[in-house]
C-alpha cells in the first residue's frame, strides 16, 4: 500500500502473503487487523481484504486530529530543542540521500519528541493509534515531494521552541496542517 504494490481495490489474500513473508497467517492476520483500524483496508465476510481507496479528504482528516494532538502536547510540556535539532540535521542527511524512509523516521521522531514531551500518556496513544508513519509517508509520496523543503518546515518549530514562543502550538498546528492536502 505504502510502496504502491497494492492499489485501491486490490484483494489481500491472507494466506498467500503469509506463504510469500515465510510466516504463519497470525501475524498476517494481525496486521491486517492494525491496517483496518488505520482505514488503509477493508475486511468483509468471505470476501477476505482489499485495500481501501482513499480520498485527500480521508488524509486531512487524520492531520486534523493530529494538529490538534500536537497542538495540545506543546501546553502540556515542552521537548527538548537539542533532540528537536538532531532530527532536523537527520531529515537534511536523509534528504541528500535520497532516503525516504529516513526522512520519515526522522519526521515522526522529531514530532514524537514534542507529543512525549507532553508528558500525557493518553495524548501520546492517541497520537500513535493514527498511524503516523503509514500516514506521513502517503502524504509525502502524494504531495510532498520536496525533501529538502519537509526539513526547512521544522526549522522554524525549533525556533519557536528555542525561544519559548508561546504561538508555538499554533505555528506547530499549522504545520501539520500543512502536510494534508
Amino acid at each position: 500500500m505504502i510502496s504502491g504494490r497494492w492499489g485501491p481495490g486490490d484483494r489481500i489474500v491472507e494466506r498467500r502473503l503469509a506463504a510469500e513473508l515465510q510466516v504463519s497467517q497470525a501475524p498476517v492476520r494481525e496486521a491486517l487487523r492494525e491496517l483496518e483500524a488505520l482505514r488503509l483496508i477493508e475486511s468483509s465476510p468471505n470476501k477476505g481484504a482489499r485495500v481501501r481507496g482513499f480520498t485527500p479528504a480521508d488524509l486531512r482528516e487524520v492531520y486534523q486530529v493530529r494538529a490538534g494532538l500536537e497542538e495540545t502536547a506543546t501546553r502540556l510540556g515542552s521537548p527538548s530543542v537539542a533532540a528537536l535539532r538532531a532530527h532536523v540535521a537527520r531529515m537534511h542527511e536523509a534528504a541528500a540521500a535520497g532516503s525516504l524512509d529516513g526522512q520519515v523516521r526522522h519526521l515522526v521522531g522529531f514530532h514524537r519528541e514534542i507529543v512525549t514531551a507532553s508528558g500525557n500518556a493518553v495524548l501520546a496513544s492517541v497520537w500513535e493509534s493514527l498511524g503516523i508513519e503509514v500516514w506521513t509517508h502517503v502524504s509525502i509520496r502524494l504531495f510532498r515531494m520536496r525533501p529538502h523543503e519537509n526539513a526547512a518546515d521544522h526549522e522554524p518549530l525549533v525556533e519557536a521552541f528555542d525561544r519559548g514562543d508561546p504561538e508555538a502550538g499554533r505555528l506547530l498546528r499549522d504545520h501539520v496542517l500543512g502536510y494534508a492536502p
